[in-house]
């Protein structure tokens, strides 16, 4: 025979801490580069000019897409320009209510 297994008690308030606000009311995540770099250009295409590059980890927000290409200012050095949407994922939230 096997002696009892104590397993700790977990209080009902403990569930209850989650925030009360709806997932959908939060404010959307940043994308993050995902290759070594990314080049920043002046158009939505790999032909145009080159205006600074992003490196892996770096995160930003987009105002808009066009294609497979997102528009972005990047708030560290202030540029704005075009990057492929190749090199860059957005982080996903999931949501449980």
């Amino acid at each position: 025979m096997l002696g009892a297994l104590a397993l700790p008690v977990l209080s009902a308030t403990t569930a209850s801490a989650a925030p009360a606000s709806s997932c959908s009311s939060l404010p959307p995540l940043p994308y993050e580069v995902h290759a070594k770099a990314v080049t920043i250009r002046s158009k939505a295409s790999v032909k145009s000019t080159a205006l600074g590059v992003l490196y892996k980890s770096h995160k930003f927000s987009v105002a808009k897409k066009s294609g497979n290409w997102l528009y972005i200012t990047d708030k560290s050095t202030g540029v704005k320009g075009w990057v492929s949407g190749t090199y860059v994922y957005r982080d996903v939230r999931m949501c449980l209510d």
